[in-house]
């Protein structure tokens, strides 16, 4: 498969880049190249191979996931403009 300069400036287009002749025709012969790396990865045999998402096995540490109340209230309600009985206090929305 080869890509011909114009459907780089087609390809180009619709990306909305614009390039000059002298960028589209430079441009081509690369899109050749990548295009025959990726028919020659498509001969090989990857049969039995299982895929990957990283070359080596990695483990997530996760930490102990503990519940408790933080036992900061007061720190908390201590930036808000106006507190009662120990919760945020907002204007009434509904009439």
């Amino acid at each position: 498969m080869s890509v011909s300069p114009e459907q780089v400036r087609h390809i180009a287009r619709l990306a909305r880049i614009a390039m000059s002749d002298e960028e589209i025709a430079a441009l081509a012969p690369e899109l050749n190249n990548i295009l025959g790396w990726v028919e020659q990865l498509g001969e090989v045999d990857t049969e039995g191979v299982e895929p990957l998402t990283a070359v080596i096995d990695q483990k997530l540490r996760l930490r102990d996931d503990v519940v408790n109340d933080g036992d900061c209230r007061d720190a908390v309600l201590a930036n808000a403009p106006a507190a009662e009985h120990g919760f945020f206090a907002v204007p009434k929305v509904i009439e």
